[in-house]
């Protein structure tokens, strides 16, 4: 069994920076489900903002979801990955 989400920060440009459970980080792209069905939502980039975690994935408040394996398996993975380090949010930009 592949690691589950344990915490995601939704970046600029559809992107989701990932932590999963055995500690490594990644980031995941969207723009290739932005014209697919539910996920056509996700465009608002306000509504995109609200991505959590719920039982190791990523959901949105109208019960949009990805597939923890395809979160994990399809992520760039950071060079620091798996060193424990945070999850840090992306600085505010105006």
């Amino acid at each position: 069994m592949n690691p589950r989400v344990k915490r995601v920060v939704a970046l600029p440009g559809y992107k989701l920076r990932l932590e999963f459970t055995n500690g490594e980080e990644g980031v995941y792209n969207c723009n290739h489900l932005l014209d697919f069905g539910v996920f056509r939502e996700l465009r608002d980039q306000r509504y995109f903002q609200q991505a959590s975690t719920l039982d190791g994935t990523v959901v949105w408040p109208h019960h949009q979801d990805i597939c923890p394996d395809t979160l994990y398996l399809d992520s760039t993975k950071s060079a620091e990955s798996g060193k424990g380090g945070p999850l840090a949010r992306p600085p505010h930009t105006t």
